[in-house]
């Protein structure tokens, strides 16, 4: 605790690149009437002024019904002029501030021979950094070193954002909630991550990073939220873009295979073809993105040292070649029934195909006897398809919202796993099949109300989420598989939820305030003749607050302080009761007794922008209880590692982000980001049912981590810009051990043709190959160390055009 406050206390306010989309124009609304007779005044005047010389910035006349809405009022100070024949003209103060898009000045009232009211004088500025503090948004199209990628690869070079074994981190943390444009799907899963590294970064229009989410969002997630927005023109007529990319990776061998086994991948192709349609006319807008990526890859090429308390020591090797297809597509409808009502119905589709050829050997320490070879084939479908319809309704007062939305989403996981288990005196030859179908239903209902400092927002939400699965083990001679852990397992989740939330902004504080209050239902139904588990399950209600208070110095530097209260909710795969085989001797499987964890954090933050380059910083602080990890263990009588999901002690994550923006010169800029944390998880003791009723306790660990990351960008004459990306990554914390250093080195060119429809890239990841992931794991009984060389450099080349 002394080291935390210690750091706490002990921060420079360093700096931090946000690269955040703003409010950047208002909308002013307002009614106005006669104030003896109470009655609506039409035609009247409203003009507003620069407050520093009186010059005119824009107008409007009221309507029939007193009513006025002027658009696109960027943030600063005016003055607002009210004036009619036979009335005195009016004028007051008018602050527009950047937290939100919307201000309604209610009822303004005009006298007849009466004296102008007294301006006051209010300051603002617009603001490149998020004005919550709470959001950064970053443009893929800008990601050069990235184009052509997945959106998993995308997320790697951005600020504040770590990839470690195919999960995103926020701020050394992957306990993240993934959204699709606003919405969980099961393309990017519900409650974990899955598919980002299988999603074309050419379907995304832009990424945004919600560390501190308010009450509108579910309470999922402790590290924070990630909201992928696709792609979707709205520009009149006919409009939209086709693009090809493709790439070579695996460009040579960086350590040969243990003997005896097929060889790895190299050279591997990558193909992305992609096309966005749009087409707007009068009250109708559709729209269509489809994508298809094709990908080799070498996915896994992990070296392994074993060592066991008995003085066993193995040498293993863990390759896997894959092969995936991916096709998603996005079509809907926007319908205008006038200007104040909106339906619009969209659907989604998503076939992912994954084929892995893998080979496993084992030999002794001097890799001169082989003890075993585990070949597999593993031959994965996950079919995901989507529906939403969304209703809009504007009342007259501008801004004035409600939105009413069903969302229903259907995924199917078909995987089927066919090994051969070699040894010296036979071969098995075994199988097995899950089949799993996700069906998940959210309605939601969500009114907003500007006020003339701010706004309220409220709304209620409820899903229900049913997942049947079902496992068959199909063993051959001496099968190592557990077919009786098999049979079918249901999991059904009800989760209806209220909240609240109210933003008020002045010249000098800004303040929001809310409450989501959640009631869970989650119940898990298991096959009465599995081997260990039984049927089991939860329900809570809980409040889950949140709070952001600022204060302005000036109109170059804020500071903010925030409060959150978040939960991580087991998902079904945390607790699915069978036993996975995607490795031979290390078998992972769920826990259903495990509970949710719930989270609070704390974090002080402060910005400040200069003409031509910026800063932001934030301290945080979060602390978890029941924190949900793999706990990996070997029983008596048996060298197989067995990691199953646990509820340990408490953990806690302490840290700094800092990040500097700078446009050097007209044909430089860059932007450095550093994160530094502290993370720690207490002493615990567990007890791991599977196999068979074991104990295992661990000491407290901790270790202070971070990363950096430096983006370079360059504008060359003849429309040519370039990205260059160095990351390091500091040695952490992970279950049970610890992830050693990494480094990597990013390259991007692209170049605008055809007078700026057109566009060429070329980038390479990875430049130097020198990303491999070496880990430490210290478990009970035994330790190991393993060196993974998968693939990492990736060359990639493409050309779009925009219609």
């Amino acid at each position: 605790m002394l080291k935390k406050i210690i750091l706490l206390l002990s921060v420079v306010l360093c700096c931090s690149y946000a690269n955040a989309q703003n409010t950047t124009s208002v909308t002013v609304s307002g009614i106005i009437k006669d104030k003896a007779a109470s009655a609506a005044l039409p035609f009247v005047s409203v003009v507003i002024k620069n407050v520093s010389d009186s010059s005119f910035v824009t107008g409007a006349i009221t309507d029939e019904e007193g009513r006025f809405a002027i658009a696109g009022i960027k943030s600063g100070n005016y003055s607002l002029e009210f004036s009619f024949i036979g009335y005195v003209t009016k004028k007051q103060p008018l602050y527009v501030g950047t937290l939100t898009q919307f201000l309604d000045l209610a009822t303004i009232e005009l006298e007849e021979n009466s004296s102008t009211l007294q301006e006051v004088e209010i300051t603002a500025k617009q603001d490149d950094v998020s004005g919550k503090m709470d959001k950064k948004t970053f443009s893929v199209d800008d990601n050069i070193a990235q184009s052509g990628g997945s959106v998993l690869q995308t997320m790697q070079n951005l600020p504040g954002v770590t990839v470690q074994d195919g999960k995103v981190q926020l701020r050394g943390n992957e306990k993240i909630t993934v959204l699709i444009d606003g919405k969980q799907t099961a393309l990017t899963g519900f409650g974990n991550q899955s598919g980002l590294d299988n999603i074309p970064a050419s379907a995304i229009e832009k990424i945004e990073i919600i560390n501190n989410p308010s009450s509108k969002y579910d309470a999922n997630g402790n590290a924070g939220i990630i909201n992928i927005i696709m792609k979707k023109n709205k520009q009149e007529g006919f409009s939209g873009k086709a693009g090809l990319s493709g790439g070579l990776g695996a460009l040579w061998i960086r350590k040969e295979n243990l003997p005896t086994i097929r060889p790895q991948y190299q050279m591997t192709p990558k193909i992305n073809p992609s096309l966005s349609l749009n087409y707007r006319k009068n009250k109708v807008n559709i729209f269509f993105q489809g994508d298809y990526l094709y990908t080799e890859t070498l996915n896994k090429n992990e070296f392994v040292t074993r060592t066991y308390d008995d003085g066993t020591i193995i040498s293993q090797q863990t390759k896997r070649n894959r092969n995936t297809h991916f096709v998603t597509s996005k079509a809907g409808i926007d319908y205008n029934f006038n200007d104040r009502n909106t339906l619009t119905i969209s659907g989604l589709f998503g076939i992912e195909k994954i084929i892995d050829n893998g080979d496993e050997p084992f030999f002794n320490f001097a890799v001169s006897d082989r003890i075993r070879l585990w070949q597999f084939l593993e031959d994965e479908l996950k079919t995901t398809a989507m529906a939403t319809a969304a209703y809009q309704h504007k009342f007259k007062q501008a801004g004035h919202l409600l939105n009413i939305g069903f969302n229903y989403t259907f995924h199917r996981e078909d995987e089927k796993y066919y090994f051969d288990n070699i040894l010296p005196s036979y071969t098995g030859h075994d199988a097995f099949k899950l089949l799993s179908d996700e069906h998940v239903a959210d309605f939601n209902l969500d009114y907003i109300k500007p006020l003339k400092y701010g706004r309220v927002e409220t709304g209620i939400k409820f899903r229900k989420r049913d997942i049947p699965t079902n496992m068959q083990f199909f063993p051959g001679i001496n099968s190592p598989l557990d077919t009786n852990a098999g049979g079918w397992a249901t999991y059904k989740e009800i989760i209806p939820a209220v909240y609240g939330n109210y933003i008020f902004e002045n010249k000098k504080v800004e303040a929001e305030v809310g409450l989501r209050i959640e009631y869970v239902d989650l119940q898990y139904q298991v096959n009465p003749d599995h081997s260990t588990y039984k049927s089991d399950g939860y329900n809570y209600i809980q409040p889950f607050p949140n709070m952001r208070l600022a204060y302005k110095f000036n109109d170059r530097n804020k500071l903010s302080v925030f409060y959150n209260r978040r939960v991580d909710r087991p998902n079904e795969v945390d607790i699915r009761i069978f036993p996975k085989y995607d490795d031979a001797e290390i078998i992972k499987v769920g826990n259903p007794a495990l509970s949710p964890q719930f989270t609070n954090s704390f974090e002080l933050g402060y910005k400040t922008n200069w003409k031509k380059g910026y800063f932001y910083t934030a301290v945080y602080h979060r602390m978890a209880d029941k924190t949900i990890t793999r706990i990996s263990t070997t029983v008596p009588g048996s060298n197989l590692i067995y990691a199953v999901f646990q509820n340990v002690n408490k953990s806690y994550n302490t840290g700094i982000e800092m990040v500097l923006s700078q446009d050097v010169a007209k044909w430089y800029s860059f932007n450095f980001n550093l994160n530094a944390y502290h993370n720690q998880i207490d002493a615990f003791t567990v007890e791991n049912k599977y196999p068979v009723l074991h104990t295992f306790s661990a000491p407290m660990q901790e270790i202070y981590s971070g990363n950096i990351k430096l983006n370079n960008t360059f504008h060359f004459p003849k429309n040519i810009d370039a990205q260059l990306t160095a990351i390091y990554l500091a040695p952490d914390i992970i279950p049970q051990g610890k992830i050693d250093q990494r480094f990597s080195l990013d390259l991007g060119i692209k170049k605008k043709i055809q007078k700026g429809k057109g566009e060429l890239f070329i980038n390479a990841t990875d430049l130097l190959n020198t990303l491999v992931i070496r880990k430490e794991i210290q478990g009970d009984g035994f330790n190991y160390v393993s060196t993974d060389y998968y693939e990492t450099q990736v060359v990639r080349f493409g050309y779009s055009y925009k219609f």
